[in-house]
């Protein structure tokens, strides 16, 4: 089955236009893709008439041009009708958005929809779903462009079966710098499903990571994802909810799913070497990693701060995740003090966490950073930058970033996020160093890559 014209469309037709209330979902769509996206889009209703200037067309078979993908807003019990015009007019695909399907207790609807599309090898999303965000091509999401926060072009592909917590990790992908090649709304994954998306994905170029938000599975589907996702060769990440059983009776009314066993989900996934994110906070730091990185480590950390607060901080929270803080030895201690500026010498606590005090400068962080990297006692090196201390420059985060490019161990660092600190910020980001603004986010950044081991 062919997913390019459901992702990389050139033509879009949006079914359901409204000529009466620009509010209507599919005028939403429609309007943000006008002449915003790279697809040329088509307004298609029954009664046909001239919306803005432009045709609409009655029936999606009157478009002169042959339509990639088709986004479906109508209600629920004309979606089969008119996804069997699509079908017979040649599209290449569909978006169903509208609602009131299996979720209500309308399987019949839905069971229509995909024996009409697994006939025709027609590949639709949904139904009730906000469907697919993938720039520079198209956005179906039915919210308006004012209120959309956009993450920038990335490597981490978004699979989701909620639509809100989809728009939600959008912001916070944002937010955090994280960027997305791909955002998909599966809503009741009537047809194509996390399993399909993960196949397609393992061979997308313009991705690196795959993340999944899952509610449920079918039965034995479960199983065949994790031996997917754990084959993949790229990171996969799964927030799964349900863990409770509250939480399975939402799962239900929301999109029919059938949540399963969490805790059998949750150790499997762990042999397979797939990422398991506990919640929203760690999901987005986790992609941020590994968009970063795709080595694993054993989860051996150094730390370097100019404040002995944050360090003793930061050794709690790694030991809380599973993580070890290996103490340096004596002899090691002493090379190291041998680097650093004289007047920190007697002042700096070099054990690990390696305590640099507010007096150090630039080149007391460069070397520090330089000594761990090139110590197996540590995999990997958390740099506790505070831009307030007085002796460090606007350079410091680029210099570190070369060190990483030079010695090859994972660096992550964690910088205060405030706007007055962005080029701090962007110092890190430029060379594809992943930053936290919370020393549990860095934490969690460097738990993603001790979780991402080979199956």
């Amino acid at each position: 089955m062919d997913f390019t014209p459901l992702f990389k469309p050139k033509t879009l037709a949006v079914i359901g236009i409204s000529l009466h209330n620009d509010r209507h979902p599919a005028n939403v769509i429609y309007n943000k893709n006008n002449l915003r996206f790279q697809a040329e889009v088509f307004p298609v209703n029954d009664r046909g008439g001239v919306l803005q200037g432009e045709t609409v067309y009655s029936r999606i078979s009157d478009i002169p041009q042959t339509v990639d993908l088709a986004v479906i807003v109508v209600r629920a019990e004309m979606a089969p009708n008119l996804m069997a015009e699509c079908i017979q007019a040649g599209v290449g695909g569909a978006v169903v958005i509208s609602g009131g399907f299996a979720e209500t207790g309308r399987t019949d609807l839905q069971d229509h929809l995909v024996c009409m599309a697994r006939e025709a090898d027609f590949p639709f999303i949904g139904p009730n779903c906000l469907g697919i965000y993938s720039p520079p091509y198209m956005d179906t999401f039915f919210l308006p462009s004012e209120r959309m926060v956009r993450p920038d072009r990335g490597r981490v592909a978004l699979v989701s079966q909620s639509g809100g917590i989809l728009v939600d990790h959008m912001t916070k992908f944002a937010e955090e710098g994280v960027g997305l090649s791909l955002a998909v709304s599966i809503g009741n994954k009537a047809q194509i499903r996390e399993l399909d998306l993960l196949r397609y994905f393992a061979q997308d170029t313009v991705t690196d990571v795959i993340a999944f938000y899952v509610e449920g599975f079918e039965k034995s589907e479960g199983r065949e994802f994790v031996l997917a996702a754990g084959h993949c060769p790229k990171p996969v990440i799964v927030l799964k909810t349900g863990k409770t059983p509250g939480g399975d009776r939402a799962i239900f009314s929301h999109t029919a799913s059938i949540a399963g066993d969490y805790e059998v989900f949750s150790a499997v996934i762990s042999q397979y070497g797939v990422v398991e994110a506990r919640d929203e906070y760690e999901l987005v730091s986790y992609c941020e990693a590994l968009s970063c990185y795709n080595q694993s480590i054993e989860g051996k950390i150094g730390i370097i701060t100019a404040s002995g607060g944050h360090g003793a901080l930061a050794v709690d929270t790694c030991l809380s995740h599973g993580l070890s803080v290996p103490t340096l030895s004596e002899q090691y201690q002493a090379e190291l003090r041998k680097q650093v500026s004289p007047r920190l010498r007697a002042i700096a606590s070099l054990s690990n966490p390696i305590d640099l005090t507010g007096s150090a400068v630039d080149d007391d962080f460069i070397a520090a950073a330089k000594f761990l990297s090139r110590r197996g006692e540590v995999d990997c090196v958390l740099i506790l930058l505070l831009p307030y201390t007085p002796g460090i420059t606007s350079d410091l985060a680029a210099r570190l970033s070369l060190i990483y490019r030079q010695e090859g161990k994972p660096l992550i660092a964690y910088v205060p996020h405030v706007e007055k600190y962005r080029i701090f910020i962007e110092g890190f980001e430029f060379n594809h160093i992943p930053v936290a603004h919370s020393i549990e986010g860095a934490v969690h950044m460097a738990e993603a890559v001790r979780k991402c081991q080979p199956c």
